[in-house]
């Protein structure tokens, strides 16, 4: 089980609109920065300082992949972190054909 302050830290994570937005992307898909930038409509850095926070918090994990990084959910032990994502709106076709379409930009834009 999960201890209580640890539990409150991820969900006080998730209080937040845009790393709520990243999940729900997450759950749907593995992806990297670059993917998160067009969908959110946001710079880099700032996408950057959202995933370290959940990084930091156990939500998600990364994985290189040349010269990408690839983010996916980190939530297998956390049954309730699923729960709540059971709960937020599907994808738009947006998202989805960004997700499926767009191509990795080059490293510095994907880190």
């Amino acid at each position: 089980m999960i201890p209580t302050d640890i539990m409150a830290e991820q969900l006080k994570l998730l209080g937040d609109k845009t790393r709520l937005n990243i999940i729900n992307i997450l759950f749907h898909q593995e992806a990297c920065v670059c993917h998160l930038v067009e969908i959110l409509k946001m710079t880099q850095p700032n996408i950057s300082q959202h995933m370290r926070k959940l990084k930091d918090g156990g939500l998600v994990q990364e994985q290189r992949s040349g010269q990408w990084i690839f983010y996916s959910l980190d939530i297998n032990d956390k049954p309730y972190i699923r729960e709540i994502l059971m709960h937020l709106p599907e994808l738009s076709e947006e998202s989805r054909s960004v997700l499926n379409e767009i191509p990795c930009k080059p490293k510095e834009d994907c880190i």
